[in-house]
């Protein structure tokens, strides 16, 4: 079973796009059920009906909100297909061998700020290195350590060592590759 990322909710947006469709779509239905039984249709469709027939697609007003109509569909566009939330990476489920195949899948998950964290304290407990800034990407783990009294070449080693170890307890789904950077601190 693949782990599929999370999702986020986008509810309070999804609702109000929801009742505005729903509200705009009732008026027009109720509007034209009234001018179906023979009465005058309301005041901002009769206001409506001749301005479309006043102003073509040639004018500006016309094509500024044809933009922004066509911007607005393209940001609601955006958000129905945009993946799920990026600053959660997916961690590995535990086996779950000898468990009934109706239980729901476990899945989990750890922030990226949160792992570069637990990598950054990880990098600080070796020895010679004296600061260490870790950036965590989906793909990638950047570590700029500087190191204050040890070769940098054994300090390198043992910090890539470290981190690959990090790494593979943070328990990714998709185990990003470190890049590394030690260097001496200019005093």
């Amino acid at each position: 079973m693949t782990a599929h990322r999370f999702r986020s909710a986008r509810r309070i947006p999804a609702a109000l796009v929801a009742l505005l469709v729903i509200g705009a779509a009732g008026l027009l239905l109720y509007d034209l059920a009234a001018v179906r039984a023979d009465r005058p249709a309301m005041a901002w469709r009769r206001e409506l009906a001749h301005r479309l027939e006043v102003h073509t697609p040639a004018d500006l007003g016309v094509q500024v909100a044809g933009g922004v109509l066509a911007l607005a569909g393209a940001v609601l566009l955006l958000l129905a297909l945009t993946p799920g939330v990026r600053r959660i990476l997916m961690m590995r489920g535990p086996d779950r061998d000898g468990e009934p195949e109706a239980a729901p899948p476990l899945r989990a998950g750890i922030g990226r700020k949160d792992a570069a964290q637990v990598l950054r304290d990880r990098a600080m407990e070796v020895p010679g290195v004296r600061s260490a800034r870790v950036r965590m990407g989906r793909s990638r783990v950047r570590v700029r350590a500087t190191s204050h009294f040890r070769e940098l070449d054994e300090v390198r080693a043992d910090l890539d060592a470290v981190i690959a170890v990090g790494i593979e307890e943070l328990g990714l789904v998709h185990p990003p590759r470190p890049r590394l950077r030690v260097r001496r601190r200019a005093d």
